[in-house]
């Protein structure tokens, strides 16, 4: 069973459609004992990285988390919840991240447009599981004003003002900062990828 953990913000609601849509099942976890029955697991976010945090160690998950993630499960954070994979935020200073990935989540330099809303391009680094059967350099749906910088899992990019991580993608973990559940046709696809690892 796909688990979408409900840290009491994010995007939860149109994340269930999505799977339904695509004939998925799911369920809605709030605690550990939820993340450790899980098949794969969805960590959507919308909003604030100190809120999100704060709200996973007051629920008590951050080690649940990182023992399913270790032990191979399945896991795809979307925009906040993959930005949560990192050491840190600048968003945040001084507030823990996952730490599953080196780096810190940067805010776009001065000068840009925050937040980056809309429609842009997703370029992969080579192969990228999310995007099989895509066409190449999809456009996806962003609203976002920090991001993940480049680095070793980065599976695909985008840029606004700089290159970033559009995807990640490491073994069983993936995280993606556009939202595949307002990105139409191309955001379902990206989704029954998932489901279908």
């Amino acid at each position: 069973m796909i688990a979408i953990f409900d840290y009491g913000a994010g995007n939860l609601r149109s994340v269930a459609n999505t799977l339904e849509e695509v004939g998925a099942a799911y369920t809605l976890v709030r605690d550990a004992e939820g993340l450790r029955q899980a098949s794969k697991l969805i960590l959507p976010g919308v909003g604030h990285f100190g809120q999100m945090m704060r709200a996973l160690d007051q629920l008590g998950v951050r080690s649940a988390l990182l023992e399913r993630i270790e032990a191979g499960v399945p896991f795809l954070g979307i925009c906040l919840g993959l930005q949560a994979l990192l050491e840190g935020s600048e968003e945040a200073p001084g507030v823990r991240g996952l730490g599953r990935y080196e780096g810190t989540v940067r805010r776009f330099p001065a000068g840009a447009r925050v937040p980056h809303m809309g429609w842009n391009e997703v370029e992969p680094r080579g192969r990228c599981r999310l995007l099989d059967g895509i066409a190449p350099n999809p456009y996806l749906y962003f609203a976002h004003s920090y991001y993940v910088p480049v680095s070793p899992v980065t599976a695909a990019i985008c840029t606004y003002t700089t290159p970033y991580t559009a995807v990640l993608e490491a073994g069983s973990v993936f995280g993606v900062q556009f939202h595949p559940e307002k990105s139409g046709p191309l955001g379902l696809k990206i989704m029954k990828n998932f489901v279908d690892l």
